[in-house]
């Protein structure tokens, strides 16, 4: 009995004992989950702050990328607009540069064409050299022109003309090489013409002016000739043996010969 007291004594001091180990075991479990709960939700919230950072963060290297890569696309549309600029005044200058080289040819061109118009010009004008009749001199160009278009007049027949045109040709150059020969056809145009005291004139002028002409003994018979037409024969026989003497050899000798044998 006091065995079976004993036993439901211990009983009744271990049960509660039990349970109290239990309910505190129990209570110690309880405590457990709810550290554990509150590390949880504090490292979600941790890891959400973090997510909210770098999403920030992210954003915001998104959104400075997208600055800079607007920036760098203006930039890039300043750089194609202003080479396409350059690209333009590189082509008007090109035209520019076209056409003043085009400009400056036809300068050079024209200043060629005037060079040797006025080389040409100044060929006329430059003094020629002349030999004629045994003479060599320089003559103007007009000179050479005019002596030798009176020269073919007279030739021609046109004696009127050529006595006129080697007067203007005595006129104007005073000082030519030609005026021996242009007195000597003067002389010849006035006889043709009847004017034989004008072209006694010119024969004696001649004479006066060049004794030694090659021409002298064609001169002193022509002169003598204006003397027998003028009805002057002891003058023209004068002339006549003046001119045997002095050119015995010459043509105009053989001629003054015969002359002088019908005076007689």
């Amino acid at each position: 009995m006091r065995k079976l007291l004993s036993v439901h004594m211990l009983a009744r001091a271990v049960v509660p004992a039990m349970l109290s180990a239990a309910a505190a075991q129990a209570g110690a479990g309880m405590f457990d989950d709810e550290e554990a709960r509150r590390a949880v939700l504090d490292l979600r919230q941790k890891l959400e702050t973090q997510r909210r950072e770098t999403d920030q963060r992210l954003s915001d290297i998104v959104a400075r990328q997208a600055d800079e890569l607007t920036g760098l696309r203006r930039s890039l549309q300043d750089l194609q607009n202003q080479l396409e600029s350059n690209a333009a005044e590189t082509a008007k200058l090109r035209g520019q540069i076209e056409q003043l080289t085009r400009d400056v040819a036809d300068a050079q061109r024209r200043q060629s064409e005037g060079t040797k118009a006025v080389d040409e010009r100044l060929r006329k004008l430059e003094p020629v050299k002349v030999s004629y009749e045994g003479l060599d001199f320089l003559a103007d160009p007009q000179e050479k022109r005019a002596f030798e278009q009176a020269l073919a007049s007279f030739r021609k027949g046109e004696f009127e003309t050529a006595q006129s045109a080697l007067v203007d040709l005595l006129a104007r150059f005073p000082q030519t090489g030609y005026a021996n020969a242009a007195l000597f056809w003067i002389g010849n145009a006035k006889f043709v013409g009847k004017d034989f005291k004008g072209a006694l004139a010119s024969f004696q002028k001649l004479l006066a002016q060049d004794a030694a002409y090659v021409r002298t003994p064609e001169v002193l018979l022509a002169l003598a000739n204006c003397q027998l037409e003028l009805k002057d024969s002891a003058a023209a026989r004068k002339t006549l043996e003046s001119l045997i003497a002095d050119h015995p050899r010459s043509e105009a000798a053989d001629a003054a010969k015969e002359r002088l044998a019908r005076l007689k």
